[in-house]
C-alpha cells in the first residue's frame, strides 16, 4: 500500500499538537508554581477559565495515581505506546478511512504522544494546567484540570466517533 500525500498531510496535525502541547507545558512549568506547593492561579476569564500547574501521575481524572510505580509505568506508558503504534500502523495501511477520520486520528495520536512524552520525561506526572469552572455540571464545580494533549484527544475522538457514525449511515442508505 503506497503512502501518499493524503495519508501524510494529516500527520502535520499530529506534529502541531505535540509541539503546542509541549510548548505550553514548558511555559507553565517555567512560570507557574505547582498547586501542591501552594502555587498561584492565573485567571484568564475570571473564575471560569484559569491556568494552574498540576501534575497527574495517573490517567484521565487521575485514575490510577496511587498504583505502584511499576504498574503505572506498564499501564500508562507501555500500553499507550503499543496502542499508538497500532493506531499509526492501521492509519498508514488502510484505505477505509475518510479524510475527516484521518485528521481525527492524527489529532488523537498527537495528543497521545504529547502525554506519553510527559510520562517518560516528567517523573512527577503529566503537566495539566487548563482549569475550567463547570458550575455544578456532573456534580462538580470545576472540570478536572487538563492540557492541550487531552483536549486534542477528546475533540478529535468525538470527531472520529461522529464521522464513523455518519459514514455508516451514509453507507447503509446507499
Amino acid at each position: 500500500m503506497p503512502i501518499n500525500r493524503e495519508r501524510l498531510l494529516p500527520l502535520v496535525l499530529t506534529l502541531a499538537v505535540v509541539l503546542l502541547d509541549q510548548a505550553t507545558k514548558i511555559a507553565v512549568v517555567a512560570t507557574v508554581e505547582p498547586v501542591y506547593l501552594n502555587g498561584h492561579v492565573i485567571e484568564v476569564i475570571g473564575d471560569f477559565l484559569r491556568i494552574i500547574h498540576a501534575r497527574n501521575p495517573g490517567v484521565a481524572f487521575s485514575i490510577g495515581r496511587n498504583l505502584p510505580v511499576t504498574v503505572r509505568t506498564v499501564l500508562f506508558t507501555l500500553l499507550p505506546l503499543i496502542v499508538l503504534a497500532g493506531l499509526m500502523w492501521y492509519y498508514l495501511r488502510t484505505d477505509e478511512l475518510t479524510r475527516v477520520q484521518r485528521w481525527a486520528i492524527a489529532g488523537i495520536v498527537g495528543g497521545g504522544a504529547g502525554n506519553l512524552i510527559d510520562r517518560i520525561m516528567r517523573p512527577d506526572g503529566v503537566v495539566d494546567f487548563i482549569d475550567v469552572r463547570i458550575y455544578g455540571l456532573f456534580g462538580m464545580q470545576r472540570w478536572p484540570t487538563f492540557n492541550v494533549a487531552d483536549a486534542a484527544v477528546v475533540v478529535c475522538g468525538m470527531l472520529l466517533i461522529i464521522s464513523v457514525f455518519l459514514e455508516e449511515r451514509r453507507r447503509h442508505s446507499e
